[in-house]
């Protein structure tokens, strides 16, 4: 796929078909776009998994964290990715390891990795790089 630029058909069936997705890198702190992003995605009625292995035990806006993807014991639809770039490549070979794979690897705004990405889509997942969920819902979806 051209990470480039993404049919808006291809983000919308994404939004729609989603129910479950994991957060990495999700923030307690309320002034982080993570925690923005979490709070949105809970509005729209997702489940929303917090991945945070600093914070494990804790909250987020009444989710209780998890240390890493292998740990949720739920079907995951698509895994939201707020890490630097250079981190999806073990991202996704975390990813690659779980019993049951997600749908979509999603990479917010300024994560985009292609070899990484060549990867999830060889095994079946779709990918998204460089944009943002929270942006892309309202004008998609309303």
């Amino acid at each position: 796929m051209n990470h480039d630029a993404y049919p808006d058909y291809y983000l919308a069936d994404i939004l729609r078909s989603t129910k479950t997705i994991a957060l990495v890198g999700a923030s307690p702190n309320a002034e982080r776009p993570s925690h923005r992003v979490m709070a949105f995605l809970l509005r729209k009625g997702y489940r929303v998994i917090p991945i945070n292995p600093g914070h494990v035990g804790k909250t987020i806006l009444d989710q209780p964290i998890v240390g890493r993807l292998a740990d949720v014991k739920e079907p995951i639809d698509m895994v939201d990715v707020f890490r630097a770039a250079d981190a999806l490549p073990a991202l996704v070979d975390e990813i690659l390891a779980l019993a049951t794979l997600p749908k979509v690897t999603w990479g917010q705004l300024s994560v985009r990795h292609d070899a990484a990405a060549a990867k999830a889509e060889a095994a079946g997942i779709k990918v998204v790089m460089d944009r943002c969920p929270a942006m892309e819902y309202p004008r998609l979806i309303g």
